[in-house]
């Protein structure tokens, strides 16, 4: 009776096991927090063995082996494993500790019955057809790109930022292409057309930062500091390659070693590569040991411009300082993805300086991060700094504007208010704590919160945690002709919020001669600026004329009326990019025209001497000359702004400002006398002296002329195809061609082309035709592709990277101005459903921020 007994427990728990086992205990779609969580409580000492054999034909099967080891705590309950790929891939066969296993998959898992695991050292092997998606092939290379949790749309693994594993990859691939990996290259085997590399195993990293990528790049090699590295690429003008090359391995060297002064850490991962990607996605991608960058940012043309080329070196020093923010200490949940954004943009700014010593790097960081941030900041889409997730199949509607721009200017008030060595010190203190493993941001402040009196927790909230920003305003009192009291208030825009932001700012006092900062520390609903007291009236003041205070900012009627007529004559260059930044707020609330911005500017420009802000100025000259003036006012404004801008582009003094002057004019030109000099200029008939103008300049040349219908502009598209030497370039302007067309079944057949994913693959590309579809010469014709776009952008955000989603409305909405277009996308977020994505609303609704102003006004 005993022995009966036993048996049937047994049974009994065998089938409440396999009950277990089964579809009603299944894991969500995506990875969920919860699920997360659970694996992370369970496994440790987590290793991958992948082999991949990838053929030269893109549309045949990349077959894969793997073997993924670790050690499990918990043997009771099955394990899940990520396997999402799309059709090309499959499970093949899977064993677990050396036996097979029956595949069972759901909702995009391979589930390891319990039956199979057991507690302390398990292997799970398993022969697969990879998933095609993140692989991002071509006709001959490839790349991955597997953030923020993608790498299970292309073989299996445990796809959450806290698992991180030590990576050993194994390629077969034709015998002629070059590779890159994370690790470095181990063995070589060459077999007739194939050739098979092996790669060290890695130190431990997530899955979203694995990379490798393979096919036919060039190689350019280079030792900086006793530091071997190697670039690829596919650049075909050689000397393009010559001009950019030593400046590219410069600037990387010159990062890694401020880091490694900055930090106390020695760079983390051995070996140091990158590759430079035509119309790769996003400005770079952090792989350690494998940086990915879009090459049109880092083999600049002669042309370009001191934006351009402080940008290129913005991009290779935030990426290089994510190999500690981020790879080296990673988040334990895309929550705090944010962190390794900020540090990687705050301190790029830091490493910039020296290597620029002529750039006044305060006014650089004022354009770099306020416009942009403000940009999602003061529209009703805007979201906080640090955001809740409950499943990673959203994690990409996390980036943005906001974790990118504003969250570097928190920082920098974040440094203030602790002081600057007790910040670095709090870093080295978090960087030697985690090392190779994952904090949070409550981590961070508590080492912080040791350092300074200030309460964090408080700060935090209003910064991190809220959206918004605060709205500021002066109020001043003269006696005498002299400064009785000046006051700074804040409100929160959400009043029934009641926050107060803490800030330092510098309180700018405009005189005919000279600027006059004066420090405050706004920390409540007002405060006073006593140092005032006393002065001379001022002809002006702006509360962020040292480029620090961060708000809405309203000035007093006597500081907007002063700086939207004079502001050209403001003595201080960092001033007068505050001031910029201030009344271009005042124009999109409608306290000023924008037809006076347009004015300011054209009067403006020739008398300012600092690039950086004759760069903005015409950056806003051209925003404001199409998005928000209207078309027969710009028609009458024509021959002034050309006239204004040929000038200046005579005038430069340095080939990047002749650079920015011409790409202004390229993109403004209207009259038939400018057209026609444009179209000799694209001929070879007229030269713009001091200015060389490369292959990548003739292509955007003749895709503005083609907009505009210029004489014979069907013929000079061809020709200009013809004549792209780059095959890249090339494939990408045919691309595009559809979209320029004047034959709108043409523009129609292209924009229905791309609700397949598959002519989505390389989003620059769609981006590009989108524009010329909704250029604001075409605006009228193109409205009726507004809502079937708003329509397809859950499939966009689910089929594509990372920015796609808030790229794609940007295109969509950007050449729009019309009471019409903002009535269509009023209407189609008016009737969402509950169910629909939030972030996704907050998308469009930052996307059309702009359309919405313009619309209102006349």
């Amino acid at each position: 009776m005993r022995l009966g007994f036993l048996l049937v427990v047994v049974l009994a728990a065998a089938a409440v096991t396999r009950q277990a086992d089964t579809a009603a205990d299944d894991p969500d779609r995506g990875i969920s927090e919860t699920m997360a969580r659970e694996r992370a409580a369970r496994l440790s000492n987590l290793r991958y063995e992948l082999t991949l054999i990838i053929p030269a034909d893109r549309h045949a099967v990349v077959a894969g082996r793997e073997t993924i080891a670790f050690t499990l705590s918990d043997a009771r309950s099955p394990l899940t494993i990520d396997f999402n790929p799309n059709e090309s891939g499959r499970v093949r066969r899977m064993d677990v500790g050396g036996a097979a296993v029956d595949v069972r998959q759901a909702n995009g898992h391979l589930i390891v019955p319990t039956a199979a695991l057991h507690i302390g050292e398990n292997r799970v092997t398993i022969d697969f057809d990879a998933g095609d998606a993140p692989l991002n092939r071509n006709d001959d290379y490839l790349y991955t790109i597997f953030v923020p949790a993608r790498a299970h749309e292309a073989f299996p693994c445990f796809d959450q930022p806290d698992l991180k594993a030590r990576w050993a990859l194994t390629l077969d691939v034709p015998a002629e292409w070059e590779t890159l990996a994370n690790g470095g290259e181990l063995a070589r085997e060459a077999h007739d057309v194939r050739t098979r590399l092996t790669f060290a195993q890695t130190p431990p990293i997530p899955t979203y930062l694995f990379a490798f990528a393979a096919g036919r790049f060039s190689v350019e090699r280079a030792t900086r500091n006793g530091r071997e590295m190697r670039l690829l690429h596919r650049e075909t003008d050689a000397k393009k390659v010559a001009r950019n090359r030593d400046t590219i391995f410069d600037l990387h060297a010159a990062a890694l070693s401020w880091l490694e002064r900055y930090t106390g850490v020695p760079y983390p991962f051995g070996k140091f590569d990158f590759l430079a990607v035509p119309a790769f996605q996003f400005g770079g991608m952090e792989h350690p040991g494998a940086i990915f960058y879009n090459a049109s940012g880092l083999m600049l043309d002669e042309s370009a411009t001191q934006n351009q080329q402080l940008e290129r070196a913005s991009v290779i020093s935030h990426e290089t300082a994510h190999m500690w923010f981020g790879d080296l200490v990673t988040m334990r949940w895309f929550t705090d993805v944010w962190m390794k954004e900020v540090f990687a943009n705050f301190l790029a700014a830091k490493i910039v300086n020296p290597s620029f010593p002529r750039i006044n790097h305060e006014l650089r960081f004022l354009y770099a991060y306020y416009p942009p941030a403000y940009d999602v900041d003061r529209t009703e889409g805007t979201n906080a700094i640090r955001q809740p997730l409950a499943n990673l199949n959203e994690a990409g509607t996390l980036y943005g504007n906001i974790i990118y721009d504003k969250a570097p200017i928190v920082m920098r008030q974040l440094e203030t208010l602790v002081g600057g060595d007790a910040f670095r010190d709090g870093l080295r203190d978090y960087l030697r704590r985690f090392a190779f493993g994952n904090a949070s941001w409550s981590d961070l402040v508590a080492l912080l919160d040791d350092r300074t009196p200030e309460d964090l927790a408080s700060w935090s909230r209003a910064w991190v945690d809220e959206r918004a920003r605060p709205v500021i305003t002066t109020a001043l009192v003269v006696e005498n002709g002299r400064i009785g009291r000046l006051a700074l208030t804040q409100r929160d825009p959400y009043a029934s919020r009641g926050l107060t932001w803490n800030q330092t700012l510098q309180v700018a006092l405009g005189y005919t001669d000279h600027i006059q900062l004066l420090a405050v520390h706004l920390s409540g609903a007002s405060v006073e600026v006593t140092a005032a007291r006393g002065l001379p009236a001022p002809l002006f003041i702006l509360p962020n004329g040292g480029g620090v205070a961060y708000g809405e900012i309203h000035l007093d009627p006597a500081s907007l009326a002063w700086l939207s007529t004079k502001l050209p004559e403001i003595p201080d260059a960092l001033t007068r990019g505050s001031a910029w930044t201030t009344l271009w707020d005042a124009m999109l609330d409608a306290e000023i025209p924008p037809e006076s911005i347009v004015d300011l500017a054209l009067r403006a420009l020739p008398r300012e001497s600092d690039e950086l802000n004759v760069q903005q100025i015409l950056g806003g000259l051209n925003q404001a000359y199409w998005r928000f003036t209207p078309a027969e006012r710009r028609i009458a404004l024509a021959p002034r702004v050309e006239r204004v801008l040929r000038t200046g582009l005579s005038r430069a003094r340095s080939q990047s400002l002749k650079g920015s002057y011409f790409s202004t004019l390229r993109d403004v030109a209207l009259t038939p006398p400018m057209l026609s000099w444009l179209t000799a200029v694209w001929r070879r008939e007229a030269k713009v002296p001091g200015l060389v103008l490369s292959e990548n300049d003739d292509i955007l040349l003749v895709q503005e002329l083609a907009l505009r219908a210029v004489p014979e502009w069907e013929r000079m598209v061809e020709q200009q195809a013809v004549r792209t030497k780059n095959p890249d370039r090339q494939a990408r302007l045919r691309f595009v061609i559809p979209a320029l067309s004047a034959d709108a079944a043409v523009r129609d057949a292209f924009f229905a082309s791309l609700r397949d994913v598959t002519n989505r693959r390389h989003e620059p590309w769609v981006l590009d035709g989108l524009r010329a579809l909704h250029h604001p010469l075409r605006a009228e014709a193109s409205e009726r592709y507004i809502a079937p776009s708003l329509a397809l952008l859950p499939e966009i955000q689910r089929t594509g990277d990372i920015f796609f989603p808030k790229r794609w409305m940007d295109a969509t909405l950007s050449g729009h101005r019309s009471p019409d277009a903002a009535d269509t996308v009023k209407r189609f977020v008016d009737a969402l459903p509950p169910a629909y994505p939030d972030r996704l609303r907050r998308i469009i609704l930052s996307s059309a921020d702009d359309l919405f102003r313009s619309a209102r006004m006349k």
